[in-house]
């Protein structure tokens, strides 16, 4: 199959290169969960009709998104000219991580977060078929377009303002995640 048919060699969008620090990073990892945030949220509120603030913690942000974001672009960086590839081992992995995070949530704190035992193909609820082919498509998205997108929004942004909301991401997140360590987000519509 010829994968310059489906990515074009110059659709890549033109940025200069920067050298990423681990605020790049910080800001990356911020923006993938918070795009993962609105995509739960916008799925919840189109088939419930309700607001659900998904995910155990508080803020506008899922985590298992933007570790998951960061792990697919690390670990298929190298072979992004093969997207067919991509898809497969990326779904793969997504399970692999989604299965495991269900499993590590629900024995910290005896509670399910999520529960696909209605769905075709899934295993003990925790991961299903489609959410693999969900997950692959939303790899293919996230590595060659969300995340070259923000490669230039960063570049644009001036240092400063990237070290001062870098920062305060790190500080909110972390204050965040210690909270809810104790006390998870459990609220209505948000476990099974």
């Amino acid at each position: 199959m010829d994968t310059r048919k489906i990515i074009p060699q110059n659709s890549r969008l033109r940025c200069k290169t920067i050298g990423f620090s681990f605020l790049y990073y910080i800001w990356l990892f911020s923006f993938l969960s918070i795009v993962g945030w609105l995509w739960e949220v916008g799925l919840t509120l189109l088939s419930s009709h309700q607001f659900v603030n998904r995910g155990f913690l508080f803020g506008p942000w899922l985590p298992i998104y933007g570790a998951g974001g960061l792990f697919l672009y690390f670990l298929f960086y190298r072979i992004k000219q093969h997207p067919v590839l991509v898809f497969f081992l990326a779904a793969l992995v997504c399970l692999a991580l989604e299965y495991f995070s269900s499993w590590f949530l629900e024995k910290q704190w005896g509670i399910r977060w999520w529960d696909y035992s209605g769905y075709f193909a899934n295993l003990h609820g925790r991961i299903c078929l489609f959410g693999g082919v969900v997950f692959g498509i939303g790899a293919l998205l996230i590595i060659y377009k969300l995340i070259p997108w923000f490669e230039c929004f960063y570049e644009k942004i001036p240092p400063r303002i990237r070290k001062t909301v870098g920062l305060l991401l790190l500080l909110l997140f972390v204050a965040d995640a210690a909270y809810a360590a104790a006390m998870p987000n459990v609220g209505r519509g948000i476990t099974t």
